[in-house]
Formats: structure tokens, sequence, C-alpha cells
């Protein structure tokens, strides 16, 4: 084993310079860079000013001195060839040194720690409620597959599974936001949070999280609750599941203690996944929707104002962490079961 995630690790390397290499490269050809994205805020500034002191003429139209703009190029790191500045980032990942963002004056790690316990609650409840309700609600439709219970429950799973989420957010937000009241429109918390007690704390944190997370789970209740289903389908229609009621066990023994821990081998290696993931893959829609500051909108702005510091070190982050978490998954094979060999 050790052989293997040795060999693991060291197809990290190509894969991560593979995917910042492509990346940068995709970059260097996208129209409209963060120097452009400077001198429109600046025109615009200009524009707004020349209007608010009532000037008739518009000084963003009258172009940029050159020495300026060669500033600007500098300040950017522009001025230095497209290979240089692919070398340099390579160097400063090495040290995992994310960046500083190009306009919000922060390093990239330290905004990605500030946007991090919004994506954290998302991410963690819609893990919880996901596992915690669709497990037990797979194994139950297992054992009476073929009932109305089966019916009726796989037909609630795939509509909800049908609906998307932005659309329930939406539908939730008006109907529960809106109209009835019961729940805030925006925020993960009050204005008010730090003024009260903890019990109140605790109390106002999950009143603003309950609408949000709603709109997220719905949708992965079907995969995990059908997968589950499946998989203890498959398991109880093998022989040794014959062999240990012949034996006289009773249909709980034989199902905790045969058929539970084969059955769960491919839902209990996708558990690291699944959990590391739910904390970096928080949902652009959602978060705009109820106004929640979190890695998916800080990626989408990056994005839009052409932030390559912050979209190349979080990308950078957010890949290695992918490539350690799926080799965990891997190595939970044996964990789970012994018979898998690497080799």
């Amino acid at each position: 084993m050790f052989a293997y995630v040795l060999k693991r690790l060291l197809l990290m390397i190509p894969t991560l310079l593979g995917v910042l290499i492509v990346t940068f490269l995709v970059i260097q050809f996208v129209p409209g860079g963060p120097v452009e994205q400077y001198l429109s805020e600046a025109k615009a500034a200009a524009g707004r000013g020349s209007v608010e002191s009532g000037g008739s003429s518009y000084r963003g139209n009258q172009g940029v001195d050159p020495k300026r703009l060669a500033e600007i190029r500098a300040l950017y790191g522009f001025d230095k060839p497209a290979p240089e500045r692919l070398w340099q980032m390579l160097k400063q990942f090495a040290r995992f040194d994310l960046g500083r963002s190009f306009f919000q004056n922060k390093s990239v790690g330290q905004l990605v720690l500030e946007k991090l316990p919004v994506s954290i609650s998302l991410g963690l409840w819609t893990f919880l409620i996901s596992y915690g309700v669709a497990v037990p609600l797979g194994v139950a439709k297992a054992v009476r597959a073929g009932t109305r219970f089966d019916f009726v429950t796989t037909l609630i799973v795939l509509v909800g599974y049908a609906i998307p989420g932005f659309v329930l957010g939406v539908a939730l937000l008006v109907i529960f936001g809106g109209q009835l009241q019961w729940f805030p429109l925006r925020g993960l918390t009050s204005p008010n949070w730090e003024e009260l007690s903890w019990p109140s704390r605790i109390l106002d944190y999950l009143w603003h999280i309950t609408l949000p997370v709603t709109a997220m789970v719905l949708g992965s209740f079907a995969v995990i609750a059908m997968l589950t289903k499946n998989a203890f389908l498959e398991e109880i229609r093998k022989q040794y599941v014959l062999t240990a009621r012949a034996k006289g066990l009773g249909d709980r023994q034989v199902l905790w203690k045969h058929i539970f821990r084969n059955a769960l081998i491919p839902i209990v290696t996708g558990f690291p996944a699944a959990f590391v993931g739910a904390f970096f893959t928080g949902s652009l829609l959602i978060e705009t929707l109820f106004s929640l500051d979190g890695l998916g909108l800080l990626s989408y702005e990056s994005v839009i104002r052409r932030d390559y510091p912050v979209v190349l070190g979080t990308l950078y982050l957010f890949t290695l962490i992918g490539l350690v978490t799926k080799l965990i998954s891997d190595l939970c094979y044996v964990w789970v079961d012994p018979r898998v060999k690497f080799d």
C-alpha cells in the first residue's frame, strides 16, 4: 500500500501542473483582462464625476497616458512575458502562497478563510441531512421493495430531484420568506447576532440556514437513497444471505450483521469526497439567491472581474484538495473491504 500511496502522490504533481497550465493558457486568450477592467472602472468613475460636477465632457473617453498604462500593467505583472509569469506563479504555488487579489487588496488565502464559514454551514448541513435521511430511507426501501411505501417514497424523491435547487429556493423564499414571513430572506445571521445570548444565537443561525439548506438538500436525496436501495437489493439476492436465513437467523440479524457492511461499501467509500466536497462546492445560485457570501460567489465574481490570482489560487487549492480526497476515498475501499488489493 505504501508504494501505491507514493505513486498516487507523485501523480498529483503532473495533474496539478496540467490543470494550472491549461487554465493559465486559456486566460491569456480571454478578452477583457484586469487592466481593461481597471480602465473601464476608471472611465465609469470619471464619467460619473463629470456628470456630478455639471461638466459637458466625458474625460474617460480621452484615453489613458501611456506611462500610466505601463504602470498599471506593471502593477498587475503584465509587463513580463507569459512564460515568466507562469514560472513565477508555479514557484509561488509550490510554497503554498496563493497570491494576492488584484481588486480586494487581500491575499487569496485570507479571502477563502473569510468565505469558508458560509460554505461550511451550507455544505456540512447538506451532507449530514442528506446521508442521515437518505441512507436509512434507502435501507427501508430495499427491505420493502415493491410495496406502496417504496413506490410513494420513490415518487417523492424523484420529484425533489427533478426540481432545480434554485427554483425550489425561489419558491421557498416567496412562500415562507415573503408571504408567510416565517423565515428571513437573506444572510446567515441577524444584524444584532453578537448582542444575543448563545441559545438565541444558535436559534437565530438555524432560523436563517433552514431555507437555503432545504433548497440544496432535496436534490441529493434521490441519488443517495436509490444508491443505497440498489446496493442492499443486490446483496439481499446473494447466496450467503440465503445460507444465513437457512441456518435460522432472523431477518433483522441477517440485515445488520451480514448485508449491512457489504452493501455500504459503495456508500462509505464516497464519504470523504462528499464530506470535503460539501465545504468547497457551494452553490452559486443558492448563495446569490439568499445573499450568502460564500466560496461559490467568490469564484464567480473573480471570474467576472478577471481577478486572476483568485481564480488560479482557488483552482490550485480546490484541485489539490480534490486529488487528496480521491486518494482517501480509494484507501477507504481497503478499510471497508480487506479483499481489495492495490497491486
